[in-house]
């Protein structure tokens, strides 16, 4: 099968040549002259596409399964209900799709890194039997952290908080290339990351821990070395989300956010990052679906606004890459607007790839009407068009074969060496905030350990849960640990149940997420602190936690709870490693916000 979708190719190999030497680096602007070659190259494939093969190169949708041709019986009838066909396969030919997006859980995409190798196979010989066989730009939110896909098999890396408290450039652009990487060798040439938001509110629901911090020059620079060490590998990366979602405390899948700030104030807080990324090559920015009425005082959504997206991305900013709209199924993009008037608004505001709508039949076919209407150009639809071509190109996807080797996967990914640096990455980002009187690291007599407290299972693995995958951490480090999950709210039975599983323990390690004033994993740490055992809290994701918890004689943050965060976390507190972290943005105390509790830089080590 696999040879005669290569067959189909002709198009493909009469108007492609090696790009190596038109690109060089991804992420370095062509030479003009040589950017003019590689234009006329990419208008000879635009030039053999129909209307509805263009139109189809601007979606990038879900779909259900973990095979592009025989998925289950179950994904089958998902597929067809929802999609209007079977496979990813049928949908690719359907609508001439220009790229899909993968997903972990709820699709079914995802199982282990062969099957995601075989899926991609799939989708690519789907891709090159179309009318003009144009490769699929296969995409993915492989952020780290709090936000994985590929789990299980593949190297997890330290998100972007953690990596804004490790403030190393170096070990941001590794993780970028590590994790990019694996994505290469999966077929995977789009990810959207990195997080360009810059989290000035901690009651942010949707961003918070995936930012790098609160300091914009700081954020932007993680940024520009993510950035960077994706595109080294081959990845086309995404800053997203523009013009910035970082002082929001709505959710923009629920509701359509309002960002107050002047239009000063959003050039010192929401732009840096962008012109980072934008400075440092980036290949594609991710739009928000929230109003800025400074920079659009009409307050359309950022996604559907030609004042935001043309006039002031393109612009002022000067990008000139591929612009994503965040998922066209979220609640803030769909508030004024039918599924089929959100995409043609959203390519009429200056958009290019369509990601995620929550009908593909309806905004396929919006789009269309308004092509064949004249409400939206044929020249209009080229520009996208030619820009999608453009980082396929760039990715190695127009000049080459787009499948992957199993071989290949097996070396590459979740590679030996790979969880080596990632593991050291991570100690470096572990916060030490509080330690009175030395409690840490933990003495030599310290060896009976309770492990208990908020048990998040991991982002990609429901199997595997944070209080119990700890305290095997801990006993793979000679401890001799229990553990007892209690959960984000435990109630007076599990607190009583703790309280007595510490008695003749030598140290408590509790793990908090997510407190607040009203949390009863306040009292779950006070009841704790009582009992006299030793205590030492790991907030497994927010900083902002130790604000609600007194008298804490040790407190940590390890800004996420998969296994190379808890790990480090372990060795920090067990003095295996030095904790070298440092806040990424300020923790204001709980009873007085104006007050700040530690500022932005704040980290303890042990040698002082």
């Amino acid at each position: 099968m696999q040879d005669r979708s290569l067959s189909r190719r002709t198009v493909l190999a009469s108007a492609t040549v090696a790009t190596a030497s038109a690109t060089g680096l991804m992420g370095v602007t062509a030479a003009p002259a040589v950017a003019h070659r590689r234009d006329n190259r990419l208008k000879k494939i635009l030039s053999r596409m129909s209307v509805e093969a263009k139109i189809g190169q601007l979606f990038v949708p879900y779909f259900y399964g973990a095979s592009a041709t025989s998925p289950s019986q179950f994904d089958q009838d998902r597929n067809l209900r929802e999609l209007g066909v079977r496979t990813v396969a049928e949908l690719i030919a359907k609508y001439h799709l220009g790229g899909v997006i993968y997903f972990s859980g709820w699709t079914n995409n995802i199982q282990d890194p062969r099957q995601v190798a075989d899926l991609t196979n799939g989708v690519q010989r789907a891709s090159l039997s179309l009318p003009t066989p144009v490769p699929s730009l296969i995409s993915i939110d492989q952020e780290h952290g709090v936000n994985v896909r590929i789990g299980s098999g593949a190297t997890q890396l330290p998100g972007a908080m953690a990596l804004g408290a490790g403030r190393s450039l170096s070990d941001a652009r590794a993780a970028g290339r590590i994790s990019g990487t694996e994505l290469a060798a999966l077929g995977i040439h789009q990810n959207f990351a990195p997080v360009a938001d810059v989290n000035v509110n901690p009651a942010n629901p949707i961003i918070n821990v995936r930012s790098f911090g609160a300091d914009a020059r700081e954020v932007g620079r993680m940024v520009a070395a993510q950035v960077t060490g994706y595109q080294q590998a081959g990845v086309v990366a995404c800053a997203k989300h523009f013009p910035g979602h970082g002082d929001t405390g709505q959710d923009s899948h629920t509701e359509l956010p309002v960002i107050t700030h002047t239009r000063e104030e959003w050039n010192r807080i929401d732009a840096p990052p962008f012109r980072a990324a934008i400075a440092a090559g980036v290949d594609s920015i991710m739009t928000a679906h929230l109003q800025v009425p400074a920079l659009d005082p009409s307050n359309e959504p950022a996604t559907l606004s030609p004042r935001i997206l043309q006039g002031v991305l393109r612009g002022e900013l000067g990008f000139d890459g591929v612009i994503v709209t965040d998922a066209l199924n979220m609640r803030g993009v769909r508030t004024k607007y039918g599924d089929d008037r959100v995409p043609v608004l959203a390519l009429k505001a200056g958009a290019d790839q369509l990601l995620f709508p929550p009908d593909i039949d309806v905004a396929y076919h919006g789009v269309l009407a308004a092509v064949r209407s004249g409400e939206i150009t044929e020249d209009r639809l080229d520009e996208s068009v030619l820009r999608i071509l453009r980082v396929k190109d760039k990715a190695g996807l127009l000049s080459g074969s787009p499948y992957v080797s199993p071989r290949e996967v097996d070396r590459v990914v979740g590679a030996r060496r790979h969880r080596l640096a990632a593991a050291r990455i991570a100690e470096r980002t572990t916060t030490l905030l509080v330690n009175e009187g030395g409690a840490l690291p933990l003495r030599r007599g310290q060896r009976k350990l309770l492990v208990v407290g908020a048990s998040p299972a991991f982002p990609t693995d429901d199997t595997r849960t944070t209080v119990p995958e700890l305290a095997k951490a801990f006993g793979e480090l000679g401890y001799s640990t229990t553990h007892l999950a209690t959960g984000r709210a435990p109630d007076a039975a599990q607190v009583d149940e703790a309280v007595a599983a510490a008695r003749g323990r030598d140290a408590v390690v509790v793990t908090t997420d997510n407190v607040d004033a009203t949390s009863t994993q306040r009292t779950l740490v006070s009841r704790l602190l009582a009992t006299g055992v030793p205590v030492v809290h790991l907030a497994v994701r927010n900083p902002y936690d130790i604000a609600h918890l007194g008298g804490v004689p040790a407190s940590l943050v390890s800004y996420c709870w998969t296994e190379v965060e808890l790990r480090a976390a372990a060795r920090v507190i067990a003095g295996r490693v030095e904790p070298r972290g440092k806040l990424p943005v300020p923790v204001q105390r709980a009873d007085d916000p104006a007050e700040v509790l530690f500022r932005s830089g704040h980290g303890l080590s042990y040698d002082g």
